[in-house]
């Protein structure tokens, strides 16, 4: 990407990123045995250790991982006049074999369609997130190993 592009791509993220709240609050209640109830912004869904009633939660912060990297990307590529038709990210994580059990790696796959979608273009949005602007990824130990890689459908 020239100089100019990214520069255009930059000064149109101003203001959107900065909207984002200093302090976020939420609320955890205890219901029952080791479940849970987690509520943020409205929204609401359960924790449980034995994964019955609810998920873990360590699966919602591989989720955000994906959820964050991904509104960046689509953010990114529609600032780069990429027509996007369809985007889906298969993501796993290794866990520490003993406690604590964090996340040791993220694994990421992105599957993208569209027009105008160029390896170029993806692997610059990519780096914007990862290097600069997926708050989930900055929040994640600096020694967790993080690879994303993607799958190309050009669609008419």
């Amino acid at each position: 990407m020239e100089d100019k592009e990214l520069t255009e791509l930059k000064g149109s993220l101003q203001g959107w990123k900065e909207k984002v709240p200093a302090v976020t609050k939420g609320f955890l209640t205890w219901e029952k045995d080791l479940v849970f109830t987690a509520r943020v912004r409205g929204y609401q869904f359960e924790y449980d250790a034995r994964a019955a009633e609810g998920c873990f939660p360590t699966d919602t912060l591989l989720m955000s991982l994906a959820g964050c990297l991904a509104i960046d990307v689509v953010s990114f590529l529609q600032k780069m006049k990429a027509e996007i038709k369809g985007l889906e990210i298969e993501i796993s994580g290794e866990r520490n074999p003993v406690p604590p059990s964090y996340f040791k790696s993220m694994d990421m796959k992105i599957h993208i369609a569209g027009k105008g979608i160029t390896s170029r273009k993806l692997d610059r949005a990519i780096s914007l997130a990862q290097e600069k602007y997926c708050s989930v990824y900055h929040s994640l130990r600096k020694d967790m190993k993080v690879t994303v890689s993607y799958v190309i459908k050009e669609e008419d």
